[in-house]
């Protein structure tokens, strides 16, 4: 009597480790669904995949239009690498979902780009500044027309990450500029329309623009608050495969790739702290 007991509790036992295993052995064999811009996230990603082949990732580039924190928070992906914390900020408020950063990666400087002139003393009176239409990069935008001494922001608009501006919040403008908001996007396409665009850098790449040479002007990477990041859910945040593409993509071999590969148009966050 005693014998079986011991046999069926051993038998349960085997049985739950069993279950354990094949459940952890699913999870391990999932791919993990990441939902990336093109440019040049999905590029940094496809690098992870020959540096770390054990990492079973399906990378899914993402069509303009398509809110990636949408497919994040419905589950038809696992984690998105697209995005600054301004903006997952503002999406958690739009959504009612809270997320979670699992990595800051890189920084893509915005940058004021022209195809009708070479320097900023060349736009006319009353020209035209195509700028993103989204509010964080609207502010992110004005701040860097800003340092370029194109307008000027009133008191109190200091911090680019604490501070959103609008186009209200401009105090000077000498040449009288028109601020016109377009779909970050199409901001490229805009160039031989307006004067001026600012445009978000993976767009200014997908166009074929290389920001350190094009760009009229230039965010500075030192404290800058725009880094892209690594977003989950909190129910994921702790899972193994998320963590290691973390690792992967704040290794030193994923910065010297972004550093060699991009030449100051991404750069990784490890160079970018003063």
């Amino acid at each position: 009597m005693l014998k079986k007991a011991v046999l069926k509790k051993a038998g349960l036992t085997l049985a739950v480790l069993g279950a354990l295993v094949t459940s952890f052995g699913v999870q391990a064999l999932e791919p993990l669904r990441v939902a990336a811009d093109p440019v040049p996230h999905a590029q940094i990603l496809a690098y992870i995949q020959k540096l770390d082949p054990q990492l079973n990732l399906k990378v899914i580039e993402i069509p303009q239009g398509v809110n990636s924190n949408e497919l994040l928070v419905h589950g038809d992906v696992d984690a998105n690498y697209f995005q600054h914390l301004p903006y997952l900020q503002s999406q958690e408020k739009a959504l009612g979902e809270k997320l979670a950063v699992a990595a800051t990666v890189h920084i893509e400087p915005l940058g004021i780009y022209s195809h009708r002139h070479k320097t900023f003393a060349q736009v006319p009176d009353k020209g035209t500044v195509a700028v993103p239409n989204n509010v964080t990069n609207l502010s992110r935008a004005l701040y860097l027309l800003q340092d370029n001494g194109l307008i000027k922001l009133k008191p109190g608009f200091n911090d680019p990450a604490a501070d959103q501006a609008t186009p209200k919040d401009i105090a000077e403008n000498p040449k009288h500029l028109k601020i016109l908001e377009i779909e970050s996007p199409q901001l490229p396409r805009a160039l031989d329309d307006v004067d001026l665009a600012v445009i978000n850098g993976n767009y200014a790449l997908e166009a074929g623009l290389v920001p350190a040479r094009d760009a009229l002007g230039l965010e500075k990477a030192e404290h800058n608050p725009y880094a892209n990041i690594l977003v989950t859910t909190p129910k994921l945040e702790n899972d193994p495969r998320i963590q290691q593409l973390a690792k992967d993509l704040t290794s030193p071999q994923v910065a010297k790739y972004i550093a060699e590969n991009f030449k100051g148009s991404v750069i990784p966050v490890a160079d970018a702290k003063p």
